[in-house]
């Protein structure tokens, strides 16, 4: 079917869907309970005899609130009941036969109406959802679910009426940057692979997101798979790949299963594969699966990873986009990135905008989840507005920033505003979104080891630098605690930070001094105190 045929019947669809009840499930609610709350509600269903379909939905990114179920009515009522569980179902299955607005008021004294147009907690009130707009509440098994919210509208209008080169033209103009940590301008590379007119070309998609702390693609893909499907077929056109590589961490099952399924429904549809949409425009797409590592999400091991050889860095240049997979112009690109497409491309004529940035919030906040924030928002409204601050009893101390290759932020410094790239010049940076907070309960030196421990075990070995300046970073960070290194441990320290961040080849080593450089800059107070006793 052409677009406009699936778009109909995707609308009738909509329109006969109602009511329903959506289960949010995923990698981060499936371990607090959702699955169980999804079969015993579908049970009870059936047991009714009701025709009104249970469903599953990804997690909207309020993995507090998990498990989260949406009643959705035929009169355009959406509840959303929050934190039930197995014994809550038949009391979810009456007040849903109910259908009351007023029954929703409070769900056993929790709060439990939400919809887009009540967004009365502070979690929603600071986030400004575009690319997590549809997430919770649509099925990720149902192209008709994306297409009746206007999915793959613009990858149609592309096809009828733009060139490859048009497309990298308007994503240069928008100043598109990517979301994968290093904000390098999308549609500047996407010209660069066009501008040495060779082929074959190739699109990879880094879904491998290894680090902790960081799970925003996997929401994506868990939620709304079809998205990044639009998104990347966009990408491919105006590169004018011949084949795209999905690649997706080897632990990310939940994720990876969404993505295949989609990929079959598209490919089905004619979304995917030969003649995309009725086009002149082949889409070949692979998933491949990754092997595990952290240094996997830098991109020319990735490719290495994709060849079947082993996983470390390529030394560059050359760069991927001259000499990529087997030496071909390849374009690596987040899933955050080309999920941003179809909205930004919507609306033609529009101007650039700084857009906004997908945060991992984890750590002492009360309100733990993926949030979607404008960019110049503060770590600040982040840590309180949208996450509610500390449990009760406790203080911020301060939060890492940018995981383990990023670095860490004291209290007073919360007023930083998020952007692309650093955020303060001792090593603090965005990174991929993770936001991590620790409050008194914790000593600052302690988090730091636990940082530079990730980054020495995730080192791939490749170079020096980094095989062994992480590790010995780790000894002196060890000592330091327990005394053994004095003040001069701490002039160590300083030392390796720079040949490590210097000499090391890829991103791993060169970030791995992040979090030890802001430690004894910003918590200085800490590691003096941890030397007092030592000798000097």
């Amino acid at each position: 079917m052409n677009y406009p045929e699936l778009k109909a019947k995707a609308d009738r669809e909509a329109r006969s869907r109602f009511p329903r009840a959506l289960v949010q499930l995923g990698g981060c609610t499936r371990t607090v309970g959702a699955g169980a709350v999804l079969s015993l509600l579908q049970s009870a269903v059936a047991k009714k005899g009701l025709m009104s379909p249970v469903l599953v939905a990804g997690c909207d990114g309020a993995c507090h609130d998990a498990p989260v179920v949406i009643i959705e009515m035929a009169e355009g009522l959406t509840f959303r009941l929050i934190r039930v569980g197995p014994a809550d179902v038949n009391e979810i299955l009456g007040f849903w036969l109910a259908g009351r607005a007023e029954t929703s008021s409070m769900w056993k004294g929790r709060p439990a109406l939400w919809s887009s147009n009540d967004n009365g907690s502070g979690f929603w009130r600071r986030q400004e959802r575009r690319v997590m707009k549809d997430l919770g509440y649509i099925d990720p098994h149902s192209v008709d679910d994306y297409i009746a919210n206007a999915g793959y509208s613009t990858l149609s209008r592309i096809l009828r009426s733009m060139t490859p080169d048009q497309v990298v033209d308007e994503v240069v103009r928008l100043e598109l940057r990517g979301r994968g940590g290093a904000y390098f301008p999308a549609g500047i590379k996407w010209r660069g692979a066009r501008a040495t007119g060779r082929t074959p070309r190739y699109l990879i998609v880094n879904a491998e997101e290894g680090e902790p702390g960081i799970y925003k693609d996997r929401h994506i893909m868990e939620g709304n798979p079809f998205m990044l499907l639009e998104g990347l077929a966009i990408a491919a056109y105006a590169i004018g790949a011949d084949k795209t590589f999905l690649y997706i961490n080897g632990e990310a099952n939940e994720a990876a299963g969404r993505v295949e399924d989609a990929l079959d429904i598209a490919r089905d549809l004619g979304l995917a594969g030969e003649n995309a949409l009725g086009a002149d425009f082949n889409l070949d797409i692979e998933v491949r699966r990754g092997g595990g590592g952290y240094v996997l999400g830098e991109e020319s091991a990735l490719m290495n990873s994709i060849e079947g050889q082993r996983n470390v860095p390529r030394t560059k240049p050359p760069f991927p986009v001259e000499s990529g997979l087997w030496g071909r112009p390849t374009v690596i690109n987040n899933v955050e990135t080309l999920c941003n497409l179809p909205i930004l491309l919507a609306n033609p004529g529009a101007g650039p905008s700084p857009g906004t940035k997908l945060i991992s919030l984890s750590g002492r906040v009360q309100r733990p989840g993926l949030v979607e924030v404008p960019m110049g928002t503060t770590v600040r409204d982040i840590v309180y507005e949208v996450g509610g601050g500390p449990p009760d009893g406790y203080d911020v101390t301060g939060v890492v920033a940018g995981g383990p290759s990023g670095g860490l932020l004291n209290e007073s410094m919360l007023d930083l505003a998020i952007g692309p790239g650093m955020l303060d010049p001792e090593g603090a940076v965005l990174g991929s979104g993770g936001i991590t907070v620790f409050d008194n309960s914790v000593s600052p030196v302690e988090v730091v080891r636990r940082l530079a421990a990730y980054n020495a075990a995730e080192s791939c070995s490749k170079c020096t630098p980094c095989r062994e300046g992480t590790k010995r970073m780790l000894d002196l960070l060890s000592a330091v605690q327990t005394g053994e290194e004095g003040r001069s441990g701490l002039d160590k320290l300083t030392y390796l930070n720079d040949v490590v961040g210097f000499g090391s080849l890829c991103g791993l080593g060169q970030m791995a001094p992040g979090p030890v450089r802001s430690g004894l800059t910003h918590f200085r107070d800490a590691f003096e105190e941890a030397v007092g006793s030592g000798k000097n």
